[in-house]
Order: structure tokens, then sequence, then C-alpha cells
């Protein structure tokens, strides 16, 4: 198969600065708390990246000095040449398959609270820190800005040793000094780099060429620059400073690479940026103030979406954090014309939440990620089937879907057998979700791939019995039968059912997704604090309900903080005229009306009168079946349960599970021993 022609233009080269990147694809940086903890972890992850024919790969945030560290996130680290052979490691991997390696240089500052060096940060001027961490930042002096620029000048140097191609200046996110600089909220010196915007770009300009000056030839000199920061007249303006710092230092930098500040806005996901490509109406004047290439994001995963960029004068190059992570193939897939076999992003933030958490990186589409090394997994190819078994997996939800696909990849022949007539199980129903179409894509993949499988057998609309399944007398049998969402109220907050909720006609998340309509007053209970509780309370005032949110914990969906949608679920429940009651848990029900405590004192009560009570707290496996069949073991060679029937959790979580059971199936190696495989620092 070849690329269709019209996406020709994505694999013309590209001229940056001195080096060539060889397509319009380019994987802008992000991180995946691989860094300088995990040298080769990190290496592999980008290296699969090359493979897969981005033309550029980046690193993610890189400190250049430990009074601007991270921890405990491990990001990049080029604090001294002694970090330079870690670097080395993932500039070969990237150089291996014709790729450009750039290297995102940063320098935190008041965005740190250094808690391995507990050196104060520093700041343009004197202000608090980010967070509600009880410490300050203190204000530079000429002799700070002098450091600094020498520290970033050291770091360049090193890049080129390292065999970087591209070296960035950093200047977004709200999370750079560079940034801070142009700020007036940070920036209140009286000096020469402060006061007018000329001047507060000073500090810019001038790492700029430091930059320039470091690298010499050997480097392209990138610019990464937030345009806008959403805030209004508060921030940074695409139409105000955003377009003139752009026009101050416009032919400096080799490539612009734009984006809206801060990160929950670049990484916005699906829920609340639905549309592929949503950066443009703050991006898209860039290039007409610059004869340098531009690259910019927005969650593209459509070929015909790039072309449009492009072709439009929106871009130059097609960046990309997210869909790199959720395909490191998708370039090779459209030049090879295999569109369908693309897993596009589903714009979940699960990445974003494993950043967030300092755990290394992993997606919902692609279970491989940050397991390239530990466990040799590649996204594309898989072990061959060690026998000619049969395998039949029981349930086509997402852990169902990947298990059944990766153990066809493998050469099994495959039963799979889903209950109802639609495939996808969770995703499906969630999908119906306010915001959420975008889960539909789990299935839709998998469901396409599985389908053109020669030796896969769907049965849709079949509830199989224990005994359905010995009279197959298939040897490996796989249940992904999934999880019920729980009356009772057992949850974080109650290790026991709530008082008197068994008088009481509950609603469960389940109930609701398969077509059960709630009525009057509705009150929702969410002590998952994920996105659900959230969802439903949306769902519900579309239907023009009234709605009040219940939650133990002091603001709603608070894990979701992880994903960096929490602010916006709370503005968007608010704006629906959503009531939201925080800090209280579901004391006692009856019919009609609950009674909740404030969690930090259980003496002061509310009552509150419903209609509906829709309780979303946690989950029970759906294991009934394993159970059953777990007393016929020896009649089988394998038997077990995965994903949400094993143990309920997120889709990602699902996903992961059937991988990892497709993956291990007849395999000799000791389940845990991947675990065991950890990059051990040397001892000088």
């Amino acid at each position: 198969m070849s690329r269709d022609p019209k996406y020709d233009i994505l694999f013309e080269p590209v001229p940056i600065g001195p080096v060539i990147a060889k397509n319009r694809f380019y994987q802008v940086p992000h991180c995946n708390v691989l860094g300088h903890g995990r040298p080769r972890a990190e290496a592999e992850n980008r290296r699969i990246k090359a493979e897969g024919g981005w033309a550029v790969v980046c690193t993610q945030e890189v400190e250049i000095h430990p009074s601007a560290e991270l921890t405990p996130s491990v990001e990049g680290r080029l604090w001294d040449d002694r970090d330079i052979p870690a670097h080395r490691l993932m500039t070969d991997a990237v150089h291996e398959h014709g790729s450009l390696a750039g290297i995102e240089l940063a320098y935190n500052a008041l965005h740190t609270i250094n808690l391995y060096s507990r050196i104060a940060p520093i700041s343009p001027s004197a202000t608090v820190v980010h967070g509600n961490f009880p410490m300050q930042a203190r204000g530079m002096s000429h002799k700070d800005i002098r450091d600094l620029r020498q520290w970033h000048i050291d770091a360049a140097k090193r890049s080129v040793q390292a065999g970087y191609d591209i070296v960035y200046v950093y200047a977004g996110h709200d999370m750079s000094i560079f940034q801070y600089f142009l700020k007036p909220q940070y920036n209140q010196r009286s000096d020469e780099y402060g006061g007018s915007l000329e001047n507060r770009v000073r500090l810019l300009r001038e790492v700029l060429i430091d930059t320039r000056e470091a690298v010499g030839d050997k480097c392209a000199v990138a610019l990464r620059f937030a345009v806008d920061e959403l805030r209004g007249a508060d921030g940074l303006q695409a139409e105000c400073e955003g377009r003139d710092v752009i026009g101050m230092l416009a032919e400096l930098p080799d490539l612009w690479d734009v984006n809206i500040s801060g990160w929950d806005n670049d990484s916005a996901t699906a829920r609340f940026e639905p549309i592929e490509g949503f950066q443009e109406p703050y991006t898209a004047f860039v290039k007409s103030l610059t004869s340098k290439p531009v690259v910019g994001v927005g969650r593209f995963t459509s070929a015909d979406a790039m072309v449009s960029q492009i072709k439009r004068g929106v871009l130059d190059l097609i960046g990309a954090a997210r869909p790199s992570i959720a395909d490191p193939f998708l370039p090779r897939k459209i030049e090879q014309g295999r569109l369908e076999d693309i897993r596009e992003c589903i714009g979940c933030n699960i990445c974003v939440a494993q950043d967030n958490m300092c755990g290394p990186i992993r997606c919902t589409q692609n279970p491989t990620q940050g397991e390239e090394w530990k466990r040799d997994w590649h996204p594309e190819n898989i072990e061959p089937a060690v026998s000619s078994d049969a395998v039949l997996v029981v349930g086509a939800g997402p852990a169902g879907l990947e298990c059944a696909m990766q153990l066809a990849n493998r050469g099994y022949p495959v039963t799979l057998a889903e209950a109802k007539e639609t495939l996808g199980g969770r995703v499906t129903l969630e999908s119906q979700l306010p915001g959420m179409a975008s889960y539909a894509r789990v299935r839709d993949y998998r469901e396409s791939q599985i389908v053109r499988q020669p030796d896969m057998q769907i049965y849709r609309d079949n509830m199989l019995s224990s005994g359905d399944i010995l009279e197959l007398e298939i040897p490996h049998v796989i249940l992904a039968t999934g999880s019920e969402w729980r009356r009772d109220g057992v949850g974080r907050a109650h290790a026991f059912a709530v008082d008197g909720i068994e008088s009481v006609a509950v609603l469960t998340p389940d109930d609701i997704l398969s077509g059960t309509k709630p009525n009057g007053r509705v009150l929702i209970y969410d002590d998952d604090h994920y996105y659900m509780g959230g969802a439903l309370a949306e769902r519900c005032r579309q239907d023009n309900l009234p709605v009040c949110l219940v939650t133990p914990d002091s603001k709603v969906s608070s894990w979701t903080e992880y994903t960096l949608e929490q602010e916006k679920i709370q503005a968007r429940l608010l704006s629906l005229d959503v009531e939201l009651i925080v800090s209280h848990e579901l004391l006692n029900v009856t019919q009609g009306a609950a009674t909740l405590a404030n969690v930090y004192d259980k003496n002061r009560r509310v009552e509150i009168a419903f209609d509906t009570l829709i309780m979303v707290t946690s989950r029970q496996s759906n294991d009934a079946l394993y159970e059953e069949l777990s007393a016929y073991s020896d009649k089988f060679k394998t038997l077990l349960c995965i994903g949400d029937c094993l143990a309920p959790g997120t889709v990602a979580a699902a996903v992961y599970d059937g991988h990892l059971a497709a993956r291990n199936l007849e395999s000799e190696i000791d389940f845990y021993a991947p675990l065991f495989r950890r990059e051990m620092p040397g001892l000088e």
C-alpha cells in the first residue's frame, strides 16, 4: 500500500535553520516522567517515535540548573557534563531512524519549589510560588540574570555535545522564567528588564542570541512561546502583547513553536475542546509575522486536517504530543496508506495525569507507552503464538477487545463472545456522556482491527454461562466481564452501606447510561471523584432537571486535577446552575430526603430533598462467572479474569490489562520478572 497523493505535502522536507526535517511531522516537547531517572527507557520511548516516522522527536522539559529543579517529578536534566551520556542515548536512538532530536531547555523558576536543592526559587520580582506551598520566590538581581544567561549558554553547549539538532528556548505554559519576565503580574521591575513590553522582552531576546552563539551552525534554535493565556486582560493575549512579542523577535529563532497557555489550555481534553486544531484561532497569525517555519499543536489525528493546516498557511510543521503518544507510527501509517490503522488520541489526558502524579507515562489507546524498554514492548509488533490452541475471550469491553485483538495479532484462533449486540462495553456507554464522544475511539479502532482477522469469530448478543463455556472445551479462557456500580454507597467515605439506602430506589451510572430517565430533583452523590459524577450532572441538566451534586471532597471531580479538568468541570457545573455541596458525606437517606454531614464536623448536618438519587461511589467486579469456572480449573490451560472484572479502574487500566494478558498467554516468563528490570544508578 502507498499513500494517497493528496498527502504528499505532509512528507515534504522542511529546513529549520542549519538542519532539515525529513517531513512535516514534529513531536513537540512533552513529558513522560522517564527522563533523567530512566535514561534507557527515555531513549527507547523516543526511538520508537523516530521509527514511526516523526521527523523531529523532542525531549520533555530539561532542567538546566539545580536552583530550579522539579523533584519529585523525573523530567530531563542537564546540570553538568555528567548528564551528557544519558542524553546521547536518546539522540543516538532518534538519529538511528534519520530523525532530528530536539531538547527543551527549561528554567522553571517560581514554578518549582526545589524540594531537592532547598534553594529559594527566583522570579523577575518577589512573589509567591505556584501552587499552595508556603514559600515565596525572591526577586532577581542583575547578577542572577547574568548567572541565568550563563547557565542557559552552558546547557546549550552541552546540548550540542549530546548530539541534539534543535535547542529550545522555552517561554510557555506559565512554567518558564522567560515567560514570567513578559508578564506584568510577575515582572514589576523598574530597571531595563521591566516596565514596557520592549524591556520585558529584553531577557528573552538576549537568551535567544546567547543560544544562537552557543550552538553556532550545528543546531537550530527554537522558541516555544505561548501566544495567548486565555485570561483576557489578566494575561498575554494573542491579539495584543502575544502578537507584539512575535513581531519583535520574528527572525531571531530558526523555528517558532507556538501554543496557548497554561498547560490546561494547551493540553485541553476532548471534553472541553472536541475540535481538532482547536488552537488555530490563537496561533494562525504567527506565520504572517515571520519567515521562519512554524509548528503548532491541536490534537491532530486526521491527515486531511493536517493537510488543511499546511495548505492554508497556518502551520509549516504538524506538532503533536498526545497523538504521538497514542500512535507513535501515525506518520508511517499515513505514508503507507493505512489510515484505518491509526490509533487516534481520545483526549482523556491519562498521559498528563501520570506526569502530574510523577509516574511513568501511560496511554489509554496505546498500552505499550512507557513499557518499550522495561517490558520490551513495541506498539506495532508482538510475539508470535506459542501454539495453535484456541482462545475464548468473554466480554468485548476495552480489556476484552484489546486482548482479543492482540491474541489474533499473535496468530491465535480467537472466539470473542459479547453479551450485548454492540461491542465496547463501558466505553460505548460512557461515550454518550457530554463531551466524551471520543471515548468511542477505544472501541472503534479495536473493532475495525478484529473484524479483519481471519481466525477471529465474534458472537454478539451472546451471554455465556459456565456450562456453555465448559461445553466449548476451549483450552484458554479469558474473562473480561467488567464491573457494575454499587447501589449501597460503599466507597471511599463509606466502608459499609449508607444507613437507610435499602429503603430508597437508587439509580447508578449503569442505569442512566442504559436509558433509565431520572425525574424531578436529582441528587448525585459522588464519592468516585473522577469524571462520572460531574458528567452525569451535566447530562441531567441537559434534560432540564434540577441537580444537586454532593461530594465528601472539598471540590467536585477532584481527581481530574491530574487530567487538568477540575476547574473547567466545576466552572461548567456552576454555569449550568448545578447546586454543589462539597465536604459533605451522605449520612442517611429516607424516601425523598437525605441527611448530609460535614466531613470535618459530623454534628453539622444538612437536610436535602430529592426525587431521584444517583449513587456514584465504587464498582463491584462481575466475577461470578470466573468463580463458577474456578471449580473446574483443571479443564483449562488458562483461566483468568482481566480489566474491570479483575479490579475496576480507568479505561486505560483495562486496556493495559487486556494487552498484558495477550502478551503473557503461554509465556514462560515469570509474571513479575519484567518489573525488576530497573535502571540502577552507578556509585561514584
